[in-house]
């Protein structure tokens, strides 16, 4: 039962990590705090500094160049920046300072799943990405493959993954900020599709990296501050914080040792693979490597969002360890003042109860400034990653088969950031009382087993058909969907029968190798004569892919 009870914790803790979901039981229910008028006015101002850039990066957004990649002109070290800043979410910050406090190094391994996703970018998919792509990662899944019926299904793929986030993330979005700044549900639902809406619509690409690069930075800075300052009450000695953390937890010297995180092995592996493989499917990170110049800079995108990612990773670990003493020997924290008992604001709130232990007020403020901005960030990247989908594949390519003006489609690509955003608000406030953790499970489960294998196929396999791109997308598709529903987090938590049909929580073990063999087995059996030419193009994509030659390169401006 215990280990059942962590592995339900750790899936959570996959939706509230990463790329972006801070909605789950763990904030469910929370209560109305006191307004924060500290945390309100800095936040108004990183808004005012965002709608600055919004304003400078609309007078440069003429093109769907400019608006989808913000014409291909972004450096590989502000790439890196944007792309940390789109994958460090509130709950990175929140959810696994919590978890650390709790579980110890456990937590750090559950990080490291997370961390090991970017060598696979690194080496597999970053320069190819570049190379082959324009705007969409479906330009690549359908280059030398049938352009409709690829990318309706690589478009309706990423629109699941998005929609689903999206929705999560307004839920996450309205439950942390009635935690943090004492606002209703629906104003901070609304206040967060609004600027979602004026960033995307008005300022494309360019200003949604900007806001990114902006946050990721804040982000770093405050982690930073509270470490620096939590550190210095153990005289900068991780020997004796670790000492003090062991001898006043619970787990005792467990606290530094691998725990019950694999207790059960198949949910375990299940949620590495998500986790890994989803990560190099999600369409608002793979996006981000059309933005920089050239295949390089591509590369460095990677390197930069890796070390920022791992130096924040670290941050969190040394945040929770400090929590520990700090936040867990102070009775200030716990309500009616028991030591031990429940955490006033639940347990998610260990990393800004910490802030203000060590930076007063005017920390904490900033900590819960920067988590309203880290959600604006990540639902931007959605929001952008949605519209292409909807704009550049669907309707410029599917339905207009290619002949939309660049006019036209820079229209509907605004009117589809509208359409989202609208729909992400309504949404949002209709699940505000359920658990939307699955929508999470249910996003990366896709990712992972729609549009990882194809993706990487595509780029690497040349026997991979048309047939079989349809095969093994659709089934990855419709296996991680079905087995996400058949689970305990819809099946139990949702439909609210007794017992699960599906015995895990995490698809991608099961959903990911099915996607693959039904895509090799339907391409190596199709032997029509579409299919020989999509074979024999290969070469060409190949010397592309290696290359560059014939790439989309840089917008002047």
């Amino acid at each position: 039962m215990r280990a059942t009870t962590l592995m339900r914790s750790l899936v959570l803790s996959a939706s509230l990590l990463s790329v972006s979901a801070f909605a789950g039981d763990a904030i469910s229910q929370t209560t109305k705090q006191p307004i924060n008028f500290t945390a309100i006015g800095m936040f108004m101002l990183f808004v005012l500094m965002t709608l600055g850039i919004t304003y400078w990066a609309a007078s440069r957004t003429k093109s769907t160049s400019d608006f989808y990649t913000a014409g291909g002109g972004i450096t590989g070290a502000q790439n890196g920046l944007a792309i940390a800043g789109d994958y460090m979410s509130a709950a990175t910050l929140l959810g696994l300072t919590a978890m650390m406090y709790t579980r110890g190094v456990d937590a750090y391994i559950y990080m490291i799943a997370f961390f090991v996703g970017w060598p696979v970018i690194l080496f597999l998919m970053a320069e190819r990405l570049r190379n082959l792509g324009k705007f969409t990662f479906a330009d690549i899944t359908a280059y030398r493959l049938n352009q409709g019926k690829v990318r309706t299904m690589a478009a309706a793929s990423s629109l699941i993954v998005v929609c689903f986030y999206l929705v999560a993330q307004m839920v996450g979005a309205g439950q942390l900020i009635k935690l943090l700044f004492g606002l209703d549900y629906s104003v901070a639902l609304v206040l967060v599709g609004a600027l979602m809406m004026v960033y995307v619509t008005f300022g494309g690409m360019v200003a949604t990296t900007w806001v990114q690069i902006i946050k990721a930075c804040m982000l770093l800075f405050g982690g930073t501050m509270v470490v620096l300052l939590a550190l210095s009450q153990f005289d900068f000695s991780f020997e004796t914080l670790t000492e003090r953390a062991i001898s006043v937890h619970a787990l005792g010297e467990k606290l530094l040792a691998p725990g019950s995180l694999l207790a059960d092995p198949v949910t375990a592996i299940s949620l590495g693979l998500g986790l890994m493989f989803g990560t190099a499917g999600l369409p608002h990170i793979l996006m981000r490597f059309f933005t920089v110049t050239d295949a390089k800079e591509a590369r460095k995108s990677v390197l930069y969002a890796s070390g920022i990612v791992a130096y924040f990773f670290n941050v969190v670990a040394l945040m929770g360890l400090a929590a520990i003493i700090i936040v867990g020997q102070n009775p200030d924290f716990f309500e009616g003042g028991n030591i031990g008992g429940a955490i006033i604001g639940g347990g998610n709130m260990v990393a800004m109860h910490l802030a203000k232990a060590v930076g007063g007020d005017i920390l904490l403020g900033f900590l819960s400034a920067v988590a309203f901005a880290t959600i604006l960030a990540v639902v931007a990247g959605l929001a952008l990653a949605g519209a292409s989908a909807i704009s550049h594949d669907i309707y410029s390519r599917v339905i207009m088969k290619g002949q939309a003006t660049e006019k036209a489609e820079l229209r509907m690509s605004k009117i589809a950031t509208i359409g989202l955003g609208i729909v992400a608000v309504l949404l949002g406030l209709a699940f505000e009382k359920m658990n939307v953790a699955f929508m999470v499970a249910l996003a990366f489960g896709v990712a992972a087993s729609a549009n990882f294998p194809v993706l990487i196929l595509s780029m690497y396999w040349k026997g991979l058909t048309t047939r079989g791109a349809l095969a093994g997308g659709y089934i990855g598709l419709f296996s991680a969907t079905a087995l996400v529903v058949l689970s305990k987090s819809v099946w139990v938590d949702v439909f609210g029968y007794a017992e699960a049909l599906f015995p895990y929580t995490q698809p991608a073990l099961f959903s990911m190798p099915l996607a693959f063999l039904s895509a090799i087995v339907v391409s190596s059996l199709d032997s029509s004569r579409e299919a020989d030419a999509e074979r024999q193009a290969f070469d060409d994509q190949y010397v592309r892919a290696q290359t560059g030659l014939g790439a989309a390169t840089a917008a002047a401006h």
